[in-house]
């Protein structure tokens, strides 16, 4: 998968799986949240709920593209990357693959969120960091 550092290896379940017989648009944004978790964890010591300084992240924009339908049993690779860094912001973007196939892409916008004082601030300067040398921005 190219220009992706990070890939989690995902097989599909039975719960993603909607009355159609094939993977539900919203099971694609769980994959979204299952790989962005694995993301942070393997930047650092990080979490949705701990960037550091006390500090987390919120999802208050996703977009999903969605390519060719995916079945039970289907062995996928899931790509994520930091695409830009803002002051307060990044953006992630996703790319589902099947057997080196596209089968889903998708972005989403994540803001450093305070959770004690619930208002957003600024990216701790050490995750920034983190983020700048993985993904050599």
């Amino acid at each position: 998968m190219d220009h992706y550092n990070f890939i989690l290896p995902y097989s599909v379940r039975v719960a993603d799986v909607n009355y159609g017989g094939h993977v539900a648009n919203s099971a694609v944004l769980n994959f979204f949240h299952d790989a962005r978790i694995a993301y942070l964890a393997h930047l650092g010591p990080y979490s949705e709920l701990d960037i550091g300084q006390n500090c987390g992240i919120i999802l208050p924009e996703a977009q999903v593209f969605y390519r060719q339908e995916m079945f039970l049993g289907d062995l996928l690779e899931i790509g994520v990357k930091v695409s830009a860094l803002r002051n307060s912001a990044l953006v992630m973007e996703y790319r589902i693959e099947r057997e080196q196939i596209v089968v889903a892409e998708g972005v989403t916008q994540l803001v450093a969120f305070d959770y004690n004082e619930r208002r957003p601030r600024r990216l701790p300067p050490e995750f920034r960091a983190a983020i700048m040398q993985y993904e050599k921005l």
